[in-house]
């Protein structure tokens, strides 16, 4: 009876850490990201919501990574893209509060900011569950 009890538990684990892992591998192609996109695309304005905490605002930021992803100097990095669409779910709250998400055109630096921040608060509710 233990065993199949500490096989779930360890596979439990294993798979928190796997998602901890991408969610630093993210971050980390983020700061490369907000480089590239200084340098590149410096003109480039985006809805960037101006709350991250807001519930509502998660669709925004998904809609601006798919933003991020058809530009033509954000090509290399599509390993980023999908891992974050694997970790899509995770990050969208499972009730949304129903209301509007109140943003801001925005260049694209400041809108990786943001999505750094999403990310990091992300991996902090993470560490906090398990």
């Amino acid at each position: 009876m233990k065993t199949p009890l500490y096989l779930l538990l360890l596979a439990a684990g294993i798979s928190a850490t796997s998602q901890l892992s991408n969610i630093a591998e993210l971050l980390a192609s983020l700061k490369q990201m907000h480089q590239l996109a200084a340098e590149h695309i410096p003109n480039l304005r985006m809805e960037t919501p101006d709350n991250i905490n807001d519930a509502n605002c998660v669709s925004t930021i998904f809609e601006g990574t798919e933003q991020l992803k058809t530009n033509p100097a954000m090509k290399k990095f599509s390993v980023f893209f999908q891992k974050l669409e694997g970790l899509k779910q995770s990050f969208t709250p499972r009730q949304p509060k129903g209301g509007q998400c109140e943003t801001e055109r925005k260049t694209a630096t400041i809108f990786i900011e943001k999505l750094m921040t999403f990310i990091r608060k992300a991996l902090k509710n993470t560490k906090a569950e398990s």
